[in-house]
């Protein structure tokens, strides 16, 4: 295997010959030097000035890169669309290019076309002044400058081949006329007077005089090459191979996407035919399997590069090998050993002194022990920088002193992110948000922006500002996914479709997991189990709001076998959230209670987000509401409110002004109630979430009721007061008073009840659309409207029918206006 030199990259040299000669048209230069620097640069000029490069154009280089050294055909691609500039008739810029390759028609002639390369370069002031002594004529025209680009590439090809030997030399002769051999017939059609010996001239001038031999003599000299037999050789440098593998290793740790199955394939036969494997393919495999979740493979490729580095007594690198053993345990759910390996990994980096890979390694230390806080106690309490704010400060300060920008921008995301997980200052967590767009745009780090945008949706959310959420979340998957973590990406289309199926549009959140995510970055193991996970979380609230437990109880069961350690700490909290949500509906109360009171437990020892905490005491006090006893979820409810409004999280601030307000209503404090629940109904209508709002819409009712039922018994008592003391006339007059005001409550109550049921059935939740419709119908009859009623009635027989719900709701007392 060459170590630089390949047939295609003499093609390169070929091309660049003409570019500098003006053979090129005009039409064809941006294209070209896009052509060359993509290949030179790894960079391509037109995909980086017209468009942002998709998800799926992410592997595009190696594909170029694979695609020129295994074929020609690459080059007639770009050139033969355009004309030749000289604009012959039938004439293309493909053939000029052409005319170049077959000028080299000896190995004799490969070593002039290499002495002759520096011409296309610019000339040093000491040549200019010797070629001006000796009364040579200065070169003009279009001239590469010596450290440009294209001239390092040319002075560096002229120079890797004077170090090849005579028998290396031969080697890439060989090659390149293989490489070439494929326009052989297009080039013969073209110029008839060509042989067929044509590709080499020492053969063609010689056969007359070897004459039967010169066949003999071409079959020794180039193999079976000649008779089409593939000796499954590919012309390939070790400058390809290890550019190859650096590239795809940098693409799976940017993006965290496996390598496509195409391009894998035609990697390894390229390094097949290498007799020395570059100790960078054990990485890459050890990658790729541990992105496919073949923990096994990936230990045995990691393990061998941990031999290859200990062998060459590379040890400023050992450390590193430890830390990705550290993290692909900690996947694996070996947090133990992950804890042990990392702490050996920060005492090796300290050692070495090695302040990138400390710094990353603390930074990693500190996300462990947020999602492990049980394993990382009596560290914590024995370290001398303390946890929490003190680690990020320590972070960030270290950060700023060695100049790691992305951790610095890391650490201030984190520290937004543990403001709002402790309830402190949002104008704080705005600030640490503002400081690390800042530092992300100004050095234009778009890795970085999908953390930057995902906390940002995350404070908006608990700020109950649904739209800003979505808006920012479609704007980062429409501008910045391209250039973002894979797993960014799929956390905003999984948080998207959230919000759909908060809305009630199922259908749709299901086709954003399907439609919003390209599949084949779903090859790797974790994405894959994280789609799969959220797909079933959107399918099991749908399944709880159709009532359809004996499915959900099944998609539960599968669910809860998911060890939490191997899940986000909030996606654990979402699955026992619907579990307790399913435990209701089966009016398992008990076994509700014990597991509310579990979590509430663990969630205090640990120190977890506050909005965990507040969801728990809404559930317990839903709970109450739901076993009949809601006055004891009182003080319950009131500290939800308390800690929500502390820690402004609004969302949470309108379900716990509910949730009061319905304990109210129990209470008989049905005017408190209304005053609550009007207050926050227009911001919870601006959270989005169709159900939250239908509870609210169902509570005024309630209340509106209640108002009513209370003014019917004043009625009663205002009659038989007035009758007595005033007269009979003055007693129907306040009796009418009184009645007008009754009906114009039962009228409010009832366009609650339908501004609820909307909501419901938006969300699709059978059981308080029977509910809500049993309500109605209880209303009409009241009013006296039995046309209704029954309409009503009949549509919460079709209801239950469809939602097989096995017992009656109950409704209103006629009596009393109560619930």
């Amino acid at each position: 295997m060459a170590r630089y030199l390949t047939p295609a990259k003499i093609g390169l040299l070929a091309l660049i010959e003409l570019y500098v000669e003006e053979t090129v048209p005009n039409d064809a230069i941006i294209p070209v030097l896009s052509f060359l620097t993509s290949h030179i640069l790894d960079s391509d000029l037109q995909s980086t000035i017209t468009t942002t490069p998709s998800a799926a154009s992410r592997w595009q280089r190696a594909e170029r890169s694979i695609g020129l050294v295994v074929s020609i055909k690459d080059f007639e691609n770009l050139l033969l669309p355009f004309p030749a500039v000289d604009r012959l008739p039938g004439r293309r810029l493909w053939d000029r290019f052409l005319e170049k390759l077959w000028s080299i028609d000896s190995l004799d002639a490969l070593q002039t076309f290499f002495s002759l390369r520096p011409r296309v370069l610019a000339r040093t002031r000491e040549e200019l002044r010797r070629m001006t002594e000796l009364g040579e004529e200065l070169p003009s025209g279009v001239l590469l400058a010596r450290n440009s680009p294209l001239g390092a590439f040319v002075r560096k090809a002229v120079l890797e081949f004077t170090r090849l030997q005579f028998h290396h030399s031969a080697e890439l002769w060989k090659a390149f006329v293989k490489y070439r051999q494929p326009t052989v017939s297009y080039w013969r059609r073209r110029n008839p007077q060509c042989g067929r010996l044509s590709f080499d001239s020492v053969l063609m001038e010689s056969q007359h005089e070897w004459g039967s031999f010169t066949d003999g003599i071409a079959v020794t000299a180039y193999g079976g090459m000649l008779m089409d037999e593939e000796d499954g050789a590919l012309p390939v440098s070790t400058d390809d191979i290890e550019s190859l593998l650096e590239f795809q290793i940098d693409q799976i740790q940017k993006y965290g996407a496996r390598v496509p199955a195409e391009i894998k394939a035609k990697f390894h036969a390229m390094l097949r035919d290498s007799h020395v494997v570059p100790s960078l393919s054990h990485y890459l495999n050890f990658s790729d399997a541990w992105r496919s979740g073949d923990y096994p493979s990936a230990f045995d490729y990691l393990h061998r590069y941990f031999d290859y580095t200990m062998q060459n007594r590379d040890r400023l690198f050992y450390h590193y090998a430890l830390m990705n053993l550290a993290i692909v345990q900690s996947d694996f759910g070996c947090h133990k050993e992950a804890m042990a390996t990392m702490l050996e990994t920060i005492s090796t980096a300290r050692e070495n002194k090695d302040n990138t890979c400390l710094n990353f390694c603390l930074n990693w230390f500190y996300h462990f022990g947020r999602a492990h806080p049980d394993l990382v106690q009596d560290l914590e309490a024995n370290s001398m920088i303390g946890s929490g704010k003190e680690a990020l400060a320590f972070l960030r300060a270290k950060a700023k002193e060695t100049g790691m920008l992305v951790l610095r921008s890391s650490a201030l995301l984190s520290e937004a992110k543990l403001n709002m997980a402790n309830g402190e200052s949002i104008a704080g967590a705005m600030e640490h948000l503002v400081r690390s767009s800042h530092i992300i745009v100004e050095r234009n780090m778009k890795s970085l922006i999908g953390s930057q945008l995902s906390v940002t949706t995350s404070l908006w959310d608990r700020l109950g500002i649904s739209y800003l959420s979505t808006m920012t979340s479609e704007v980062f998957l429409r501008v910045h996914a391209p250039s973002a973590c894979f797993d960014d990406e799929l956390k905003m289309v999984c948080r998207l479709a959230g919000t759909l199926a908060g809305k009630g549009k199922y259908n749709e959140a299901f086709a954003k997991l399907e439609d919003g995510i390209d599949k084949n970055l779903l090859r790797a193991a974790k994405p894959n189990q994280y789609w799969h996970l959220y797909r079933g979380l959107v399918k099991l609230r749908r399944d709880l709001h159709h009532n359809d437990l004996d499915t959900a109880e099944t998609l539960l069961a599968q669910l809860l076998q998911i060890g939490s350690e191997e899940l986000d700490p909030d996606v654990v909290f979402i699955i026992d959230s619907l579990h307790i949500e399913a435990l209701i509906r089966r009016k398992d109360f008990d076994a509700a209670y014990e597991k509310i009171e579990r979590l509430i437990s663990k969630f205090r020892d640990d120190h977890r987000d506050l909005s965990l905490r507040i969801r728990l005491l809404l559930v317990k006090a839903h709970l109450f509401d739901c076993m009949g006893r809601p006055e004891r979820g009182f003080s319950i409810t009131m500290r939800a409110a308390s800690l929500a409004w502390r820690a402004r999280l609004l969302t949470l601030l309108w379900q716990a002004v509910g949730a009061l307000a319905n304990i109210l209503n129990a209470m008989g404090e049905f005017t408190a109630a209304v005053q609550l629940v009007e207050a926050v109904l227009p911001r919870s209508m601006e959270s989005e979430n169709a159900f939250n709002t239908g509870i609210l819409y169902s509570i005024l009712a309630d209340a509106r009721m209640g108002q009513a039922g209370k003014a019917a018994k004043a009625r009663q008592a205002m009659t038989t007061t007035t009758g007595e003391t005033t007269g009979a006339a003055a007693a129907a007059a306040a009796a009418s008073l009184v009645n007008n005001k009754k009906i114009d409550l039962f009228t409010k109550a009832h366009e609650a009840l339908e501004c609820a049921f909307n909501h419901f059935s938006a969300a699709e939740d059978l059981e308080k659309q029977c509910e809500t419709l049993a309500k109605r119908a209880t209303l009409m009859k009241v009013l006296g409207n039995h046309a209704r009623a029954e309409e009503y009635a009949a549509r919460y027989m079709a209801l239950k029918r469809q939602s097989s719900l096995g017992e009656h709701y109950s409704a209103w007392s006629t009596d009393t206006g109560t619930p």
